[in-house]
């Protein structure tokens, strides 16, 4: 794996290692538009001059890390980011290594933030998460020769790693089941259209519904938060023919689902019958409990920690695939009162 240098930085702009360093550190001896010129060229290939020392040294920073382009706010209310951190941690600390965590506003600053990452030595690899389909992050990794692991998937990570799970398999085995239950008006609240796993499961839920002759069989898209969640479920509650069951891509969308449901005078499961994806802790105590698609989320992070340790020590990986999400049926689903 090779690192950005001051030598990198002199050749692409035609200059001497000392006319870079002159530059880099705000010092005479380069013209304003050298400067300007170099400075660029440090930014775009990811170098810092805080690096040089740690590059002299071939010390490792002990560290990996995870940017997530999600608000701050709804990670500490999501249970998926925080048990899939919960197993990463804990194949970390056995290795003595460290997860540097960013919340960033878009995929430009998280790029930005991999390129000084990477250039400052701060850590060794990254992991990779809502993959989207022709990504931009993964040329821009293989370019940089930084070691990552996309958690997601299958497909569209270029030559880098990944761990992913079967979700349209999963999806498949839940409609089934509410057909077998006498469900035929089935809708489903998705989570941020673009994301690869939300396209997988959306185009999933459609061949399976016409599969099975499902009329009206619609996917509303939302951004995995309640509020959210709460609007999509009323605009379905709404309509004329109302779904006598709903599949939603987490379970935050779904226990606001249910709340939305019971304010309409709804009875769960008789007029409703609800699913979450991701079963949690939260899936049980509200009444009823949640019909839930579960996976150890832990073991997908230490998974995805293990994979990511080796690509840093130069082991060569390839895609692994986790355990598919199985449906765990609890009071909130039932045959329909009215079929």
């Amino acid at each position: 794996m090779k690192r950005p240098t001051i030598a990198d930085v002199a050749r692409r702009a035609g200059v001497s290692k000392g006319a870079v360093s002159y530059a880099l550190n705000g010092q005479p001896g380069v013209s304003e538009a050298t400067r300007q010129r170099i400075l660029a060229i440090a930014a775009e290939i990811g170098f810092s001059p805080s690096s040089a020392a740690r590059a002299l040294s071939g010390a490792t920073a002990k560290a990996v890390g995870l940017a997530l382009c999600r608000p701050a706010r709804i990670l500490g209310i999501e249970p998926f980011f925080m048990e899939l951190i919960s197993g990463v941690e804990g194949e970390l600390a056995a290795r003595s290594y460290a997860l540097t965590l960013q919340v960033v506003a878009d995929q430009d600053a998280e790029i930005a933030v991999y390129r000084r990452w990477w250039g400052e030595r701060r850590v060794d690899g990254v992991f990779i998460c809502d993959l989207r389909i022709d990504d931009r992050r993964i040329p821009v990794l293989e370019e940089l020769q930084l070691p990552a692991v996309v958690i997601g998937g299958p497909g569209h990570t270029g030559n880098l790693p990944s761990i992913w799970s079967d979700d349209a398999a999963a999806l498949v085995e839940t409609v089934e089941y509410l057909v077998a239950l006498g469900h035929r008006r089935v809708a489903r609240v998705g989570g941020l259209p673009g994301l690869l796993h939300t396209e997988i499961r959306t185009r999933a839920f459609a061949e399976v519904c016409d599969r099975l002759g499902l009329p009206g069989a619609i996917t509303v898209p939302s951004d995995y938060t309640g509020e959210e969640g709460a609007r999509a479920t009323r605009r379905l509650l709404s309509s004329a023919q109302r779904p006598t069951a709903v599949i939603y891509d987490n379970d935050v969308m779904a226990i606001a689902g249910l709340s939305v449901a019971q304010e309409m005078g709804l009875a769960i499961p008789a007029d409703l019958s609800i699913v979450a994806w991701d079963d949690s802790p939260l899936c049980q105590l509200v009444h009823p409990p949640l019909t839930a698609l579960g996976r150890d989320i832990p073991a997908y992070g230490a998974h995805a920690a293990r994979h990511l340790l080796s690509a840093i020590t130069g082991e060569k990986m390839s895609a692994f695939q986790a355990e598919t999400a199985h449906l765990t049926p609890r009071g909130s689903t039932a045959p329909p009162r009215i079929r």
